[in-house]
């Protein structure tokens, strides 16, 4: 599990390898992710957009963003957290994601980055 805490908020991620499949003639490499977000700060939050990098041992870069997580723009008071699943597929075995989400201050309207800290995704028969 990989944390890190932005501005009170903090992030936990945990990985998991779900399997191959083949997609278009190719195989993929599916990764399951699961985030906790907490609420540390002495304010409420509502976060509004997400931003992510996600790397493969291939060299191929994909960035995805929108609003909200899994179709949610969760609000958390002090002390709350919000939990959510998601996934994505690699050509490799191997890759990493990061990135960042978009919150306001619920308290001054004031908007901020909440950085997602680098976290590894790795098939387990691949690891020496």
């Amino acid at each position: 599990m990989v944390q890190q805490i932005t501005k009170g908020i903090k992030i936990s991620v945990e990985t998991v390898f779900e399997g191959t499949l083949y997609k278009n003639y190719k195989i993929q490499f599916a990764f399951g992710y699961k985030i906790v977000i907490e609420n540390k700060s002495k304010d409420p939050v509502q976060l509004l957009s997400r931003h992510w990098t996600i790397l493969d041992a291939l060299n191929n870069t994909e960035t995805v963003f929108g609003e909200g997580v899994i179709g949610k723009k969760p609000i958390l008071k002090p002390g709350e957290s919000h939990t959510y699943n998601s996934g994505c597929l690699l050509s490799s075995p191997f890759g990493a994601m990061f990135g960042f989400y978009n919150m306001v201050n619920l308290s001054n309207q004031k908007n901020f980055q909440v950085h997602i800290p680098s976290f590894k995704l790795n098939a387990s028969f691949a690891l020496n």
